[in-house]
């Protein structure tokens, strides 16, 4: 690894001060992927903070349907919280298919959800429940904040300080992961609330997560597995790698839309 400075912050305040100060520097929480990059001398940040102790960006609370997770919350804690799965056992399930045991003990939401990797858990559930994303500056409507492939709304040294949405009626979640490293080679979550039905895609999209409007006209008419059967899914704008074709992700974005509609 090159040499990098250390930095434990405390505060919120404290972490945008240390950043702003760094040359190139950069946020750290779990670093499942930061540190992985850094080894293989993908990047070199001159500093690294560490966001992991600050207490005002931890922990989860739900007020009735409304739901709220501090950006420092492990998956473990999402997956195992009672308060969450009372009113959206979808995000439970959902947190509790990623990586690993030592992923789940180490990796946080607003580490997933700022590094907005294309095969990522947590930004399909972002789109689908309609979350609000805060900052230590403001609060962008997750619509807003996805915008391509590792490219978020973020500015400079802004950091994510929590997630907030209000429960859906039915809300389910399902993935094709790969074997090896358990991301999702195609991932759907489904939510059912208020506003209508949203269906968002991870894994399969070229440029990223996405929302898959014809399901959500589908489902909106009819809330049923089979009501997606008769939905085409072009895979001109899916990905192609080692792992599937474009062809295949279209079909497993159906298959999965089916499964996430029985789950919930």
């Amino acid at each position: 690894m090159y040499a990098t400075n250390y930095h434990r912050a405390s505060s919120v305040d404290e972490a945008v001060r240390l950043l702003s100060n760094a040359d190139e520097g950069k946020y750290v929480s779990g670093g499942m992927t930061l540190i992985a990059t850094m080894k293989q001398r993908l990047a070199s940040p001159s500093d690294l903070v560490d966001l992991r102790h600050i207490p005002s960006i931890k922990g989860i609370r739900v007020d009735g349907r409304r739901v709220t997770i501090g950006a420092a919350t492990i998956h473990a804690d999402v997956a195992s919280s009672a308060a969450i799965r009372a009113v959206c056992p979808a995000l439970c399930d959902l947190a509790g298919m990623i990586g690993d045991p030592h992923v789940r003990h180490m990796g946080t939401i607003g580490g997933s959800v700022a590094n907005n990797d294309p095969a990522a858990d947590y930004p399909s559930a972002m789109l689908a429940l309609n979350a609000t994303i805060v900052t230590d500056r403001r609060q962008i409507a997750a619509d807003d904040f996805f915008r391509g492939l590792f490219e978020t709304a973020l500015e400079g040294a802004e950091i994510i300080t929590s997630i907030a949405f209000d429960a859906p009626e039915r809300a389910g979640y399902a993935k094709f992961p790969n074997p090896a490293s358990r991301y999702a080679m195609t991932g759907v979550f489904v939510a059912k609330g208020a506003g209508g039905v949203r269906v968002a895609v991870t894994g399969a999209g070229a440029d990223g997560v996405f929302r898959q409007t014809e399901m959500e006209q589908a489902l909106a008419a009819n809330f049923l597995p089979e009501a997606v059967a008769g939905v085409t899914v072009d895979p001109g704008a899916l990905l192609s790698d080692l792992h599937a074709t474009a062809e295949y992700r279209a079909n497993l974005i159906k298959v999965m839309a089916k499964r996430a509609v029985a789950a919930a």
